[in-house]
């Protein structure tokens, strides 16, 4: 069986991680011993013998969909976010203070990776209404090299999700460089999924018991208010726009 929980799994939450999945395996009454920190992502999601992970809800609705359970939601308790919820920040330097969002047309953007929900698919929705596009697109492979690409002057702007920008804030010296542009509308937060031949109720309700018996210092560290049902729907009724090369083959041409 496999768990693993890598989404917000920074080393100072990590005994809080591990406490976590404690209070689960025994609540379920069952389980690895401890979560899989080596195994791949995909390789974990995909796998018939997955047991507990949390996803994006990109990679849920484009890719996972139809071939793993959707088990529960967290409430994080975001700001202006109903529970469940989550956004995306959007974030530059703090010597663009008094630049709105539609300043930033043609100026560099750092994303994580193209199958990002809060990276990618949150942010270029946002700029839609905005009629704007992003330059140079700026590949980065994680939310926190995003954020370091722009206090370094590697990019002008980025999306963070909005959890992780707090974790940033409350861990990561490289924000204060930063300043807060404006958040994203909020879409379903990123789903803990089993396989399709588990029993998802027993997960959810051993997760509720979990959370119920997690000491508070573990829970406030984690953010974690509690778990939601959220149906699919939810997260397939999310737009999904174009990805990276796509959009920069549009700016080529433009």
């Amino acid at each position: 069986m496999i768990a693993t929980l890598p989404m917000y799994d920074r080393p100072e939450l990590r005994a809080a991680t591990d406490a976590l999945w404690g209070e689960i395996r025994t609540a379920l009454g069952r389980g690895p011993e401890a979560l899989d920190r080596e195994i791949d992502m995909w390789e974990a999601w995909q796998s018939p013998d997955l047991l507990l992970a949390q996803t994006c809800g990109m990679p849920f609705r484009t890719r996972l969909y139809g071939k793993v359970q959707l088990v529960a939601t967290p409430d994080y308790g975001l700001p202006g976010c109903p529970a469940g919820h989550y956004n995306s920040v959007i974030i530059a330097r703090k010597d663009r203070v008094g630049n709105d969002l539609k300043t930033f047309a043609g100026q560099r953007f750092a994303y994580n990776e193209a199958l990002s929900q809060s990276g990618w698919a949150a942010p270029m929705m946002h700029m839609r209404p905005h009629d704007m596009l992003p330059g140079e697109l700026v590949e980065t492979g994680g939310h926190r090299n995003s954020a370091a690409a722009v206090a370094e002057d590697r990019a002008d702007f980025a999306a963070i999700d909005a959890l992780t920008w707090q974790l940033l804030c409350d861990y990561e010296p490289l924000t204060e460089g930063l300043v807060e542009i404006e958040r994203t509308e909020p879409t379903p937060a990123l789903p803990y999924i089993t396989a399709k031949t588990e029993d998802g109720a027993a997960l959810f309700a051993a997760m509720e018991t979990a959370l119920g018996a997690l000491s508070a210092e573990h829970r406030n560290a984690l953010h974690l208010r509690g778990v939601v049902r959220l149906e699919p729907s939810a997260y397939l009724a999310i737009p999904t726009p174009p990805g990276p090369t796509l959009v920069q083959d549009r700016l080529a041409r433009a």
